[in-house]
């Protein structure tokens, strides 16, 4: 597999690098968070990267979408890295219309993916149920009514939840919590009856929400009890798109400190002369090139549809939260005392390493399926 962009990747690279520095700067996640914002995102914004065709990148043509593939969406989503832009796309596209891509009939795709793509339908997937990752420990329950499939449970860390006009919902029709079998997807209303839904704003400023279910119907999202096998291809492609984005944040934060150290003079010289900086930033140089490499070999293992994508997914994800707070936090360190302060943006970008880490599995959980994965 080649690890380098082709010139229609690159060139939609640029186009969406340009974008991201002239229309979505860190100034606007700022004034979002300042006037709390009821969507959490610029909508004038998202709406122009649905003109751009970003919502339809990885959804086939034949539903609406534009078939560029998992790589385009990953070199979108690195330049949305770099800015701090907030959006709607790694829940609506990367693990929302996953799902239904993966697991929904010839209707629900027909009916759903060209909402989408044209930036009409917002989609969130409800997993988790407690402070850690845990794609099998469900245990809010999925059974069957007269009109549909009714769900009662509880779930946490929902991103961008608290604005999707449909949830993709994790619950179990058998078995216990931890159990990969009985598990079921149920594709339900924001707005239907029970469905009590709380917004909360993270660290970095950005959306998640707490949602209670109690008995609301839905319709089944592939087969009953079988939702893990469509939950872990959806989830790597959801993993491997947020690394996509966390490598923009990295080389962002890291371009930021070495300009800053070339700056910023002490004892009448460049503090970047000094030897132990000169070392600290070697190896974030190091660490970064690292994760260019992995997670472009992940974004291309899922266009080629490889059978090491859940590795490569573990790798990028577990390669990138280390990166990403490790360049994050020396960057605000070698900032000094006005990389503390709320006034100077270097901040930004270690607050939303942090919610990434743990977004999707943190560094601990990947480490031990990618032992799992080779057969330790």
């Amino acid at each position: 597999m080649a690890l380098v962009l082709n010139e229609e990747q690159n060139m939609l690279k640029d186009a969406a690098k340009d974008f991201c520095t002239n229309n979505t700067p860190i100034t606007q996640l700022r004034k979002l968070r300042d006037e709390q914002n009821s969507l959490g995102f610029d909508d004038a914004t998202w709406r122009q990267m649905v003109d751009l065709g970003w919502a339809g990148i990885c959804i086939p043509e034949e539903y609406g979408g534009l078939g560029f593939g998992f790589t385009g969406m990953g070199v979108v989503l690195e330049e949305c890295g770099r800015t701090l832009a907030a959006s709607p796309l790694i829940a609506t596209v990367g693990l929302g219309a996953s799902c239904v891509v993966l697991g929904g009939d010839d209707e629900q795709k027909r009916s759903i993916l060209p909402q989408v793509a044209g930036g009409e339908m917002l989609l969130a997937l409800a997993l988790e149920e407690s402070p850690h990752h845990s794609p099998y420990g469900s245990s809010a329950t999925a059974e069957k009514t007269a009109s549909g499939i009714a769900v009662t449970g509880s779930k946490k860390f929902v991103l961008d939840g608290h604005i999707a006009d449909k949830l993709v919902v994790v619950a179990r029709s058998s078995g216990e919590a931890g159990d990969k079998d009985g598990l079921t997807l149920v594709l339900i209303d924001r707005e239907a009856a029970g469905v009590n839904v709380t917004r909360t704003i993270m660290a970095d400023s950005r959306n998640a929400a707490n949602i209670e279910f109690s008995g609301a119907e839905g319709v089944l999202l592939g087969e009953e009890g079988q939702g893990a096998q469509i939950l872990d291809k959806a989830l790597d492609i959801g993993r491997i798109l947020l690394a996509a984005e966390m490598l923009g944040g990295v080389q962002e934060c890291f371009e930021r400190t070495v300009e800053y150290l070339k700056v910023r003079e002490q004892f009448g010289v460049p503090i970047g002369s000094f030897q132990g900086l000169k070392h600290r930033a070697a190896q974030m140089f190091c660490e970064v090139e690292l994760s260019k490499s992995v997670v472009l070999e992940a974004l291309a293992a899922l266009d080629e549809d490889s059978e090491e994508v859940p590795e490569l997914a573990s790798l990028a994800k577990t390669r990138l939260n280390d990166t990403y707070h490790l360049v994050s936090s020396e960057g605000v360190q070698m900032h000094g005392g006005i990389g503390m302060t709320d006034e100077y943006e270097i901040g930004f970008f270690m607050k939303r390493s942090r919610v990434c880490e743990h977004a999707l599995g943190n560094s601990g959980f990947h480490r031990d399926r990618y032992g799992v994965l080779q057969g330790y």
